[in-house]
């Protein structure tokens, strides 16, 4: 079985000794205390630890807070406080680094065992939906469109989009608007950023301010084109008509 590696930062020796007798009893490796916050950020960082447990109220020029904001920013190791101080003051102050729990000292070993095992559950979740999230924007990063597919970033979230369903894009000013037949979504773009990401194969641009999918185009009158089931009419930029008679078969 994997042995959880604990790191303890406490300045009274006498608690530090009993919390890594617990800590011990319950199948912990403790690799490593400190009793100031200057020495617990040497220890984190030789020691790399799966959990530090934090004293709020350290002895020295670094208190037990500050230690934290710096081990989640450098480390992304998770931190549960240890207090005996439960005011609304010190509470406001420590949940601005996002510790992944608290123990109020005194405290009993199944309060020990417990919070440690939610911290690093909700750790591992974390960095489980980090993971989802980066490769999800990754995909939305992507040079061309993969698989038939891209992923549109609407109301803080990322939305799946087939590629077959898209009618045409739009420019308006610093946006970019992807038309489907019965939604839209306005993204942050440019232009030349989408007709890099979309490829050549099934879209092609036809206007400085639009792009269509071609097999959506039912009709060509120049200088406009018309848009099946919705019958949108699109401009044909000038610059753009070659391509254009290039890329559709005519016979």
């Amino acid at each position: 079985m994997y042995s959880i590696n604990v790191v303890v930062v406490e300045d009274e020796s006498i608690v530090s000794k009993d919390i890594q007798h617990s800590l011990k009893k319950l199948g912990y490796n403790v690799v490593g205390a400190a009793a100031t916050g200057e020495k617990a950020l040497e220890v984190i960082r030789q020691e790399s630890p799966d959990i530090v447990l934090m004293d709020i109220m350290l002895k020295g020029d670094i208190n037990g807070i500050e230690v934290s904001l710096i081990v989640k920013k450098e480390l992304n190791i998770p931190v549960i406080f240890l207090t005996a101080y439960a005011d609304e003051s010190t509470l406001a102050k420590a949940k601005v680094t996002e510790p992944y729990g608290y123990i109020i000292k005194p405290f009993k070993e199944i309060d020990l065992h417990t919070s440690i095992e939610m911290a690093l559950y909700k750790h591992k979740k974390s960095r489980e939906l980090e993971k989802e999230r980066d490769y999800l924007f990754s995909l939305v990063d992507n040079k061309e469109a993969v698989d038939g597919f891209i992923f549109v970033k609407s109301n803080s979230k990322l939305v799946k989009l087939n590629t077959k369903d898209i009618y045409f894009i739009e420019a308006l000013k610093d946006y970019v608007v992807i038309n489907t037949l019965d939604t839209r979504y306005t993204i942050h773009s440019t232009m030349k950023d989408i007709d890099n990401k979309m490829g050549n194969a099934e879209f092609i641009r036809v206007h400085r301010s639009f792009i269509v999918r071609l097999d959506k185009i039912v009709a060509i009158d120049f200088p406009n084109l018309v848009l099946e089931n919705d019958k949108k009419v699109i401009p044909i930029g000038g610059s753009y008509r070659d391509d254009l008679n290039n890329r559709i078969r005519v016979v």
